[in-house]
């Protein structure tokens, strides 16, 4: 389905025919623009960026290249092409068509999913915004700003939906969402984690690998969802997705290639010596790992969920890829989990449907994992015995069975004490950052990377390593 990029707002959902909502999201951009310009990627409004845009939502035409300013990008409103007699697949409603109108028993249901997704949009947008200033090579530039102004466009995304489908109340939840500002003291960002400081380029990576993961877990729930706007929003998302963690992966690997190559240059494992030679010693990047996977974990709630139940029940939000399980319904199967007693951990068995919070968390876990592994192997090809590791799901909650529990990151149950006392070593420390930080030096000549990080296999789009993706004025 091609997109009119003659409109002001390029849209596949035909706002032309629906002049009242047109207008409405009309009033909305100017408003949208003022934001992204001052909360937006600082003093790089003026860059030419070599960027991507869905100019359709087939495979030939979803990501097209050209350079453009970042405020000129065209923001738009896609959704996936209709799946004719699209029926609902999970859950009590299960075989029922699915719903092109909100169901009013679900109205507020839905609404809260929507502006929680739609928050998190905006707000990592915000937590990145100074990072231009530090940026490793101009490839990372581009990198950064094409993840900012998709995570806008889905903020677009999710505010069509407030708008053309919740009436007056989905309009006040729009404006809201520019209202609040991640780690604002008076407003913040809904979701902890998206209130979280981003002043680092290697805790950019660590979030667009972990946290945007969990965006892509979320997505595909609510890409089951029976409300067919909102799944068909979310498939299309899932495309620009894969980018972003794929920055995080990538970032996370070319850091780890430095460090190892420093490390056979100077034959020590010593994380000093690694540090006085301009690299990311092992040790530190699993501290980050074990900040950035953990508070994660906390973005699918908790393990047991009445909430959770009622989504899947009512064909709301229903599991990630669904058609992989044989029960769809769950109506009598169940679900076991650890969880913390007086006496050390447990085992407690709960309906499926009251678990379908765990059941996705075991799944981004799985898929986590994947990276991991692969960084490992590195590690060993290159003669080291290190091995990095994903800390326990137990360590370091704050919601669910564990919260207030003292789970160090191999899971065991320790005092608060011995808990208090190693936490400093198992999070990245205050010197952690402070060095970090030390080595976040913009680097803007094309081809030419920081000493830090090793150089991507391979340009954005076939185009070389060293072809200037971002012309600075």
């Amino acid at each position: 389905m091609a997109i009119d990029y003659k409109e002001r707002i390029p849209n596949n959902v035909g706002l032309a025919d629906d002049p009242t909502l047109q207008r409405a999201l009309e009033h909305w951009q100017p408003r949208f623009l003022d934001w992204w310009r001052e909360l937006g990627p600082s003093t790089f409004q003026g860059a030419d960026v070599y960027l991507r845009t869905a100019t359709s939502v087939d495979a030939k035409g979803w990501a097209t290249y050209g350079t453009t300013k970042m405020p000129e990008y065209r923001w738009g409103i896609f959704l996936a092409e209709p799946v004719a007699d699209r029926r609902i697949g999970f859950g009590e409603v299960m075989g029922q068509p699915a719903w092109q109108q909100v169901p009013g028993e679900h109205r507020a249901t839905l609404r809260r999913l929507i502006v929680t997704q739609g928050d998190t949009e905006p707000a990592s947008v915000e937590q990145q915004r100074l990072l231009g200033l530090t940026c490793p090579s101009l490839y990372d530039l581009r990198n950064l700003f094409q993840v900012n102004v998709e995570e806008g466009r889905h903020l677009w995304a999710m505010v069509y939906l407030l708008h053309a489908y919740f009436g007056r109340d989905g309009r006040e939840e729009a404006e809201e969402l520019l209202m609040r500002h991640s780690g604002d003291k008076n407003k913040p960002r809904i979701l902890g984690t998206f209130n979280e400081p981003i002043q680092d380029w290697l805790s950019f990576y660590m979030f667009t690998y972990f946290t945007d993961r969990d965006g892509k877990y979320q997505l595909k729930s609510l890409a089951e969802s029976g409300f067919d706007p909102l799944a068909r929003t979310c498939q299309f998302m899932l495309t620009e997705e894969a980018h972003h963690m794929f920055v995080g992966d990538t970032g996370i690997t070319r850091v780890i290639k430095r460090t190892l190559e420093v490390m056979k240059e100077l034959h020590t494992e010593e994380p000093d010596a690694i540090r006085r030679a301009g690299a990311v010693d092992l040790p530190t990047i699993q501290r980050y790992i074990n900040f950035w996977f953990s508070s994660s974990l906390d973005l699918f709630g908790a393990e047991v969920s009445s909430n959770a139940a009622v989504y899947f029940a009512n064909g709301i939000k229903g599991r990630p890829d669904e058609t992989n399980y044989e029960d769809h319904v769950c109506k009598d199967s169940t679900f076991t989990f650890e969880t913390p007693t007086a006496d050390g951990i447990a085992s407690e068995t709960v309906t499926m449907r009251n678990a379908m919070n765990e059941v996705t968390r075991n799944a981004y876990i799985r898929d986590c994992e994947i990276g991991v592994k692969r960084w490992n192997r590195l590690i060993a090809k290159a003669g080291f015995s290190f091995e990095l590791a994903l800390p326990s799901p137990h360590f370091r909650r704050n919601i669910g069975v564990w919260v207030g529990k003292f789970a160090d990151p191999a899971g065991k149950i320790v005092s608060s004490e011995h808990w208090n006392q190693q936490l400093p070593g198992w999070l990245p420390s205050d010197s952690d950052k402070a060095f970090i930080r030390s080595l976040m030096q913009r680097v803007i000549e094309p081809g030419k990377m920081a000493g830090w990080i090793a150089p991507p296999d391979r340009g954005i789009n076939n185009l070389p390593v060293d072809y200037s993706y971002v012309h600075l004025h």
